[in-house]
């Protein structure tokens, strides 16, 4: 954990390191109000604005991407790879998915350069599914 903060140039703190750490083991797509209500049991000293400026610098060093599958709910994922997000509509939770770049068709003008690219579905998990038709 410490090398991979220190290869983004992030100085590994405990509080980040902790964060990261947290971040990497729970996929569940966390809100930073989920990490900060996780951790702050275990780091007493933690506040919530260190929390929000840890996962901004993640972001802003490619460590994590934020997510807003939401409106108005920023989520944090420490994968960064491309993939995609299926949200249910009834349970709230979030599932990855793989997606091929190139396989995505866009009218997009190729003299543009994509840096990012984000692919959301919304719908019912099989859980949810199955769970209305019984």
């Amino acid at each position: 954990m410490k090398e991979q903060l220190e290869k983004k140039g992030i100085k590994p703190s405990l509080i980040r390191l902790k964060i990261y750490e947290y971040l990497t083991k729970h996929k569940t797509h966390p809100t930073a109000e989920e990490v900060y209500n996780s951790l702050s049991k275990e780091i007493p000293t933690l506040s919530k604005t260190s929390v929000y400026n840890t996962l901004n610098l993640f972001v802003e060093k490619g460590l994590a991407q934020m997510i807003t599958i939401e409106e108005n709910i920023a989520r944090f994922d420490a994968d960064t790879s491309v993939h995609g997000h299926f949200q249910c509509k009834v349970c709230g939770k979030i599932y990855d998915f793989l997606v091929s770049k190139d396989s995505i068709e866009t009218s997009l003008d190729p003299s543009f350069d994509v840096e990012e690219i984000y692919v959301y579905y919304k719908g019912l998990c099989p859980y949810c599914k199955n769970k209305n038709l019984s």
